[in-house]
């Protein structure tokens, strides 16, 4: 059958009879719910490929997160990267992984909406407004939830290859969850090439910087480390302005790099063109001197040129870092957070997407209601004063 568009619906002909036969408009996406029933709250974030709002479902009167998926190019139906992001949350069951609970559209049908679970806060607004740092009791709480998240989606043969702050969510109640999987891909054995241009750069790991088509589980581990460091250090570790100046403070706090620690180093893409200047010290130490030695010992395994020795997930889990003093504080005895996440948004400089010079441009109030506010009930707005 060929699918032919019509103001009314779509029609199919069968390609070995000729005959026609109509879908209305309605079922077009099946029983997906009108993104009516939703009621529009305020902007609360960007993913790598839609916007994200704070809505309440008039039907359940919960509150959600509800992402307009982004349509480049509307004609073609949903994006490649939106359908991978709804197929792989649906297959995804874990209390640190982000719940799709359905996907709704809009009365166009170039509108698309994954609703999900609502979390209050997300690491990156509470590390921008925190006016002390997080206790360590606390750091490893978080790290604790991150290491189980990621070890299922390992296992689960998927890899994320966009952990940062900002992708991490908090509920109430203290449980982290990773969100924003419109990047993430599935992998298999041998590994198949894939573009090195993701991760937000400050997160992104050496062989990505150096142009290596093959990405492991260990891209996303890399990632973990420069999240790990930013937590004890208050500020993320490594904030480059470009690939070259990104790999410049990787030297800078590792030491340089070799065939030595890391084989086949010389023979990646990028090896001979990058320039940097040499330096053969590690000084996590000295940047992390009050860390006990299991502490570091993490992070430097996580943070390993090499990404066949770069810590798993699994074996993460199994320092000794958790279990001295002071211990991990359960997740639901972390403090009450303000909720710095409902405010006006604002993207921060580490969210500009991987690769690009400038931030994704935001969508416009038309475009949104195009999709969404003309068609579902709405906050009254505040008068202007003059």
């Amino acid at each position: 059958m060929q699918p032919e568009n019509s103001k009314q619906g779509i029609d199919l002909t069968s390609i070995k009879t000729l005959k026609k036969q109509e879908i209305p408009q309605e079922h077009c996406y099946g029983r997906c719910r009108p993104v009516t029933e939703f009621e529009k709250l305020n902007r609360i974030g960007e993913g790598t490929y839609g916007v994200v709002y704070r809505a309440r479902d008039t039907v359940s009167n919960k509150v959600v997160a509800l992402k307009k998926v982004r349509m480049e190019r509307e004609k073609d139906g949903i994006p490649l990267s939106g359908l991978r992001e709804i197929s792989l949350l649906l297959n995804l069951e874990h209390k640190n992984i982000v719940k799709l609970t359905e996907v709704v559209v809009g009365k166009h049908l170039d509108s698309i909406f994954l609703v999900m679970e609502y979390c209050e806060q997300d690491l990156a607004s509470l590390l921008d407004n925190m006016t002390s740092p997080f206790q360590e009791s606390q750091i490893k709480c978080f790290m604790l939830q991150l290491l189980h998240g990621v070890q299922y989606l390992h296992e689960k043969f998927i890899v994320h290859r966009d952990l940062k702050v900002s992708n991490l969510l908090l509920t109430g109640k203290g449980t982290l969850k990773i969100a924003d999987f419109g990047l993430a891909r599935t992998f298999g054995y041998p590994y198949k090439a894939m573009t090195p241009i993701v991760v937000t750069l400050w997160y992104r790991a050496p062989e990505l910087l150096l142009g290596s088509r093959v990405q492991t589980t260990a891209v996303d581990m890399w990632a973990v480390g420069c999240i790990f460091g930013e937590l004890l250090d208050n500020k993320p570790l490594m904030t480059g302005r470009s690939e070259i100046n990104q790999f410049q403070l990787i030297v800078d706090l590792l030491g340089a790099p070799s065939d030595q620690i890391w084989p086949g180093f010389s023979s990646l893409p990028g090896a001979k063109s990058m320039n940097f200047k040499r330096q053969p010290y590690n000084n996590l130490k000295h940047k992390f001197s009050w860390l006990s030695p299991a502490g570091l010992t993490l992070i430097n395994h996580l943070l390993m040129y090499d990404p066949c020795k770069r810590a798993l997930a699994a074996d993460c889990l199994q320092n000794s870092y958790f279990v001295e003093k002071p211990l991990p504080v359960e997740p639901d005895m972390m403090p009450t957070f303000p909720e710095h996440r409902n405010r006006n948004y604002n993207k921060r400089p580490s969210d500009y997407r991987a690769g690009e010079r400038r931030p994704v441009p935001h969508e416009t109030e038309y475009e949104f209601r195009r999709g969404f506010a003309d068609f579902g009930p709405q906050l009254p707005q505040k008068k202007k004063k003059k």
